[in-house]
């Protein structure tokens, strides 16, 4: 294991930004040329701290904070950790919070498809590698989105490292892919629009509009966060290879029924990403498991905060739903 000794969040120096530039040879009026993005500052979290765990032969960063039992945080496609920003130091006043940067998003190494299989199966195995090496024992695991089908397939490889399950609008049944992702794999030029002209602009508009519900008010300064993680040439591999792989979701599928950790599954109702008619879809073919809905998007923490904190911690502390 590798990690940095506990160092309290706010003694911890804001990354220097990268030092790269991205220039396209055609005009789009939403990405002027030349492109100088730097990452806008990082609001420190009290009492937090952070730690850079070595998972599959990956530099993971992992933030944490609080007591009591251990819970992991799994973000989904595009995010880092700051999906949970709004629930986080909530949850750290009764759970030992673990919010996890899964290789190649947020502060968390980003090798190249050739040495790290960006897949769910192996973000699994990143997840139990982490539990493992900060010997936390069985931990309660949290995952939203792309997140959610890998704290799933960590529930059913890993049994004894799960001992209560929450799935957030998972990414875990079939689904149609929206306007934008079937632009990005399309062949030749998908690769090409994803990886050099999916710009800010468009990158706000894809939260915008297929990640948050109408009316939401995360911030700007978020979303931006999000993409000063991505728009990198690593990151942008990274995450395309993780869109492409995540597109096959039958071994997840496959893994449903061998759950055995009681399991909650959260579902905005205003969902547009992911359809939340797939919740009870899911409920029936996990042994234990229930379902909750909000009134949001597909991020129900970054949207209706106070509201999904207090369902989750009612369903992780076992009391009545």
């Amino acid at each position: 294991m590798d990690t940095h000794a506990h160092t309290p969040w706010n003694r911890v120096s804001p990354p220097h930004p990268p030092h790269f530039l991205i220039h396209l040879s055609i005009s789009l009026p939403d990405f002027p040329q030349p492109l100088l993005w730097y990452p806008p500052p990082r609001v420190p979290t009290d009492h937090s701290f952070i730690r850079d765990v070595t998972a599959r032969g990956t530099r993971t960063r992992v933030v944490e904070a609080g007591d009591g039992a251990p819970l992991v945080l799994i973000h989904g496609f595009l995010g880092t950790h700051r999906v949970f920003d709004d629930v986080f130091s909530t949850l750290a006043r009764t759970f030992h919070v673990l919010a996890i940067d899964l290789p190649g998003f947020g502060d968390s190494e980003k090798p190249p498809p050739s040495r790290f299989n960006y897949n769910i199966e192996t973000f699994s195995e990143v997840v139990a590698d982490v539990i493992s090496a900060l010997n936390v024992g069985p931990s309660h695991v949290l995952g939203h989105g792309l997140g959610g089908a890998v704290a799933l397939n960590l529930a059913a490889l890993h049994a004894e490292f799960v001992d209560r399950l929450v799935l957030v609008a998972p990414q875990i049944l079939p689904h149609n892919p929206s306007s934008r992702t079937r632009l990005f794999l399309m062949p030749l030029l998908g690769a090409f629009f994803f990886k050099q002209v999916f710009g800010r602009s468009m990158f706000r508009g894809y939260f915008n509009a297929d990640v948050y519900g109408p009316g939401h008010a995360v911030p700007l300064e978020r979303i931006d966060s999000f993409f000063a993680s991505f728009n990198s040439p690593a990151a942008r591999e990274s995450a395309y290879a993780v869109l492409r792989a995540s597109l096959d979701t039958r071994t997840s599928v496959a893994r449903l029924g061998r759950v055995r950790a009681p399991t909650l599954v959260v579902w905005g109702r205003a969902d547009c990403l992911l359809s939340p008619q797939d919740a009870p879809k899911l409920v029936r073919q996990m042994s234990c498991a229930h379902m909750e809905f909000i009134d949001s998007g597909h991020s129900p923490q970054e949207e209706r905060p106070d509201g999904f904190a207090e369902i989750v911690q009612r369903f992780l502390l076992g009391q009545r739903q």
